[in-house]
């Protein structure tokens, strides 16, 4: 198992996992969607090879906190920002339970610490309780767009365990001043 930056060829197995994850959820953005948000940071966008398989993947991509992508549009240039939003980390469905998420998500956020303050996402189909697991806070004056799902919440967590110089606390967080 390792983590490598997607390629061309990719774009096919990570369509398909990630219509898998959310059928009939109504979340599924499609590949021209996805590669939009690739191309706005690819060095920050991943896949989980496992044996030459796309065993899981991972988009995420410079958003000014507080801010995330519409589900319906595909992705403009990237915008600077010190806060990386992690848009989509999908595992295939019989390697989860066993930590490939984890892996995914730590290789993100040691790629993002040299760079970003922070990591943000959306919590969607219930699993705010995972992410909370691992380390990430809810902002409840954060409003969601429906097209997220009901229960969609906004998160996110320093990628530092100190105070950030130029930044002011949010929700209990420190957050880049604007």
């Amino acid at each position: 198992m390792r983590m490598r930056p997607i390629r061309d060829g990719d774009w096919p197995y990570i369509a398909a996992l990630e219509a898998e994850a959310y059928e009939g959820g109504g979340l599924a953005e499609g590949r021209a969607v996805l590669e939009s948000r690739w191309r706005a940071s690819p060095a920050t966008c991943f896949v989980l090879d496992l044996d030459e398989r796309v065993a899981g993947y991972v988009l995420a991509l410079p958003y000014p906190m507080f801010r995330y992508p519409d589900l319906a549009r595909t992705e403009q240039p990237a915008v600077r920002s010190r806060n990386l939003h992690l848009h989509d980390m999908v595992v295939a469905p019989d390697l989860r339970g066993r930590g490939r998420g984890s892996t995914l998500l730590r290789h993100l956020t040691e790629t993002a610490r040299s760079t970003y303050e922070h990591v943000s996402l959306i919590a969607v189909e219930g699993k705010a309780t995972f992410w909370a697991s691992r380390g990430f806070r809810a902002h409840a004056g954060v409003t969601v767009p429906p097209e997220y799902g009901d229960d969609a919440v906004y998160m996110s967590r320093p990628l530092s365990a100190g105070r950030i110089a130029g930044s002011k606390k949010v929700d209990g967080l420190p957050c880049p001043v604007s």
